[in-house]
């Protein structure tokens, strides 16, 4: 999950200014939420010289600590490691099947979520007290400079503030699905902390959140049905999913794709699911068909804070929202949800509050989806491409040529490089591979200095390193790199 599984694409020069160089002393921003967004803000404008109110309905660290970013892939980590003593490649090594104490794996990996919200969100606010207070409490607008917080206790406390800041994230949307609602279903959040594995688990969705948890139960021991309404990562390069949908095929998984669920019964402790391909049962059914921004409670309107059309709140590039003094980041806005686009977005709304001028550029923009193997993608897809008028050319190069995979025993995947077909200058990068993820700020930082394939194939790569795959593919616009000896430059 990618804090969680899509996004713009493009060119990155963040232009990010200080505050005004007379501080900002005496001026008092409220800031509603408590992730990453909200704390990259909340820090940031403290050490403008605002004071910051934090409030915060719930469990403080939002989603990614939570129940998004860190439990999904510790879940997925201790998953991985009981695929491989089944079927990792080497022979000369005894490969047995792995007993698994759910339970465990649960408590630990709770244990580390506690672990890192107290390091990284409550003790930071202990040793900020002085200039970060915490109120408890549901937050909405009475108007662009006024909060109503409904307090633990019932009461309501009035919060004046020159500016204010969105950060309240969002949740697990669920599609309308007669019969769904009232039957002990899962979403994300259910799934990670379930201590007991599902005999077959059923999970409806395609993209980032269902594929990571789907192949994490699968290899933990779980049979696992896949029933996504489109293709896999539908979004990405077709390539990608397809190549997706053969690697969890090949683990034992059964994948429906162009596949709705019709009607959803529950009856004696099992899940009964229609739909065109059939009806199937299981014992759990987990729901990951997308997030919505948390909006709904917040009163937006009294601010005169627009939202688009499923809820999410409209920023431009230095997050203002279209009220005056009233600023949003974070997977509540219409920007792409990834924890790390949250803090950014954070970090340059506090500039901007506290007399700056920042802008957030997501034109290069890396995104990973932690299955195995990973999918990692930057920039434009040949698609989205030609839909900006661009002429292309493209080159795939199967996994099976980096001597690395070759090491490992493992081939499976590709990469892929666009490049804009008169300057070739690289323009985007999809990678289906083990470690894309590792791989990816190559491409990226390639395509921030405005490299040509032509510059990246001539650059020194480590030999025997994954990365080196890069460096091969972009070979391919020019040459066999079947024809060049293994460490050829």
């Amino acid at each position: 999950m990618t804090c969680e599984n899509c996004a713009p694409h493009a060119e990155q020069t963040d232009k990010v200014a200080g505050a005004s160089s007379g501080g900002s002393d005496g001026l008092h921003i409220a800031v509603i939420g408590s992730g990453g967004a909200a704390f990259a803000a909340a820090l940031r404008a403290a050490d403008e010289g605002a004071s910051v109110t934090m409030i915060e309905a719930g469990t403080l660290g939002g989603t990614c600590v939570n129940v998004g970013c860190v439990p999904s892939k510790i879940m997925i980590r201790g998953a991985h490691i009981a695929h491989l003593l089944a079927v990792h490649p080497f022979p000369g090594i005894a490969r047995r099947a792995p007993v698994v104490d759910r339970r465990a794996l649960v408590a630990q990996q709770q244990t580390r979520v506690e672990e890192l919200r107290h390091a990284k969100y409550e003790s930071i606010l202990e040793s900020r007290a002085e200039s970060i207070r915490l109120l408890r409490g549901v937050a909405r607008f009475d108007d662009a400079r006024t909060l109503a917080v409904t307090l633990p206790n019932g009461g309501t406390k009035a919060v004046r503030a020159d500016r204010i800041m969105i950060a309240t994230g969002a949740s697990p949307a669920i599609p309308d699905v007669p019969g769904l609602m009232g039957t002990p279903y899962w979403t994300s959040t259910e799934a990670l902390v379930a201590e007991v594995l599902p005999e077959h688990l059923i999970v409806y969705g395609g993209s980032v959140v269902a594929l990571e948890l789907a192949q994490a139960f699968l290899r933990l021991g779980s049979e696992v049905t896949l029933v996504a309404r489109s293709t896999l990562l539908s979004r990405e390069d077709p390539a990608i999913g397809a190549e997706l949908s053969r690697v969890l095929e090949g683990e034992g998984m059964r994948v429906l794709t162009h596949t709705t669920l019709h009607k959803v019964r529950y009856q004696g402790g099992r899940f009964q699911v229609d739909t065109e391909s059939g009806q199937f049962s299981g014992d759990r059914l987990m729901v990951a068909t997308g997030r919505q921004a948390n909006s709904r409670t917040l009163e937006l309107a009294r601010a005169g804070v627009q939202t688009d059309g499923g809820g999410a709140i409209v920023v431009n590039d230095r997050m203002q929202t279209t009220a005056e003094g009233v600023y949003a980041a974070g997977d509540c806005t219409n920007l792409p949800e990834y924890v790390y686009v949250a803090a950014a977005g954070g970090t340059r709304a506090a500039i901007n509050m506290t007399g700056g001028d920042a802008r957030l550029d997501l034109s290069v923009l890396p995104a990973v989806v932690f299955t195995d193997p990973q999918v990692a993608t930057v920039g434009l897809g040949e698609a989205q491409a030609q839909k900006q008028g661009l002429e292309t050319e493209s080159r795939m190069l199967p996994v099976e040529n980096v001597p690395r995979a070759l090491a490992n025993f493992d081939t499976r995947g590709f990469i892929k490089l666009v490049a804009d077909k008169a300057s070739g200058r690289l323009i985007g990068a999809q990678i289906v591979a083990a470690e894309a993820g590792e791989i990816i700020q190559t491409a990226a930082l390639a395509m921030r200095a405005g490299m040509t394939v032509t510059d990246l194939g001539g650059q020194l790569f480590p030999y025997l390193t994954m990365a080196e795959g890069i460096k091969l593919c972009a070979q391919t616009f020019t040459k066999d790199v079947a024809e060049l000896s293994c460490c050829a430059g």
